[in-house]
């Protein structure tokens, strides 16, 4: 990793941490989930940087790939309510996500995923096991009589792309994969009141590019090459409706048909356990030096 490359990811991991702590202040009772969403986005460019996927809020028994649509209505309430975000520069990502409990009833639960994070980044460094990281937030959260999410986990963070190699485990492998110099990854334990494992379920609203093709239709064309301006990032539907209106959904249909894109739908929890989620990324770099990217 160059040294530019390397102030990208610093920056890209700070800008994170400073939108995290933005986007915490608007989770209150009554705001506007898709305003905030908005307003979290807004902030990215504001800062300097550029969405590396859509703000998600994921509510109560959803774990992940939540984006709201733009005629969305719902407002907090009640609810525990995960916060991700990631942002990058020049395709150097930076990934964070925190949770807050809106209900006042679990806040040992937020309190497992955030205490699996801090010892988790307490054993990274060169050398460490993926297997002893997961091992660490397995007992942590266990600790707490809840149980990880086991299919979900942490992942490897490359330039423009925000899952790659390492699979950093939330529970107890057996991989002797060790953490090596010049490596970026995010650790991101995700705790829950159900059985561990989550499914896809409900309409997708995150998308992104995986085989690009010509196609014929000129609505599909148009909209395709607002959709090569995300630089094979995922992207909220959203993103599209608003510029292009109703016409995104026969792009987005045409285009999932003929594999152009990936969608990928909600991830509930399949006992329908709340879950919580907290997450940083870290920097090894050449040197060995272990830097969490978004921790202010």
């Amino acid at each position: 990793m160059d040294e530019e490359t390397k102030q990208n990811y610093i920056k890209a991991g700070r800008i994170s941490a400073e939108v995290l702590e933005f986007g915490k202040s608007l989770i209150k009772k009554g705001n506007s989930i898709l305003d905030s969403t908005e307003k979290i986005e807004k902030k990215i460019f504001e800062l300097g940087g550029k969405p590396a996927f859509p703000v998600q809020f994921s509510c109560d028994q959803i774990a992940a790939h939540f984006c709201v649509e733009d005629d969305d209505k719902t407002v907090f309430d009640e609810q525990v309510i995960s916060l991700d975000l990631g942002v990058h520069i020049n395709g150097a990502i930076g990934d964070t996500a925190y949770t807050i409990d809106l209900s006042g009833k679990y806040a040992d639960l937020v309190k497992a995923a955030q205490k699996a994070l801090e010892e988790a980044l307490k054993i990274v460094d060169v050398g460490t096991e993926l297997g002893q990281i997961g091992k660490v937030i397995n007992d942590t959260i266990s600790g707490y009589g809840f149980n990880p999410v086991r299919n979900l986990s942490g992942h490897g963070l490359d330039l423009y792309n925000i899952h790659t190699k390492p699979t950093i485990p939330n529970f107890d492998t057996g991989d002797k994969t060790t953490l090596k110099k010049d490596m970026t990854f995010a650790v991101e334990p995700f705790a829950t009141t159900g059985s561990g494992v989550v499914g896809e379920k409900g309409l997708p609203t995150v998308f992104m590019m995986k085989n690009r093709k010509p196609v014929r239709s000129p609505i599909t064309r148009e909209i395709l090459k607002q959709i090569d301006t995300y630089e094979n990032l995922p992207f909220a539907k959203r993103w599209l409706t608003q510029r292009f209106g109703a016409k995104t959904n026969f792009a987005i249909k045409e285009l999932t048909q003929l594999e152009i894109i990936h969608n990928y739908p909600p991830l509930v929890e399949v006992n329908n356990g709340i879950v919580s989620q907290a997450e940083h990324s870290v920097l090894i770099d050449g040197e060995g030096e272990v830097t969490i990217l978004t921790k202010l």
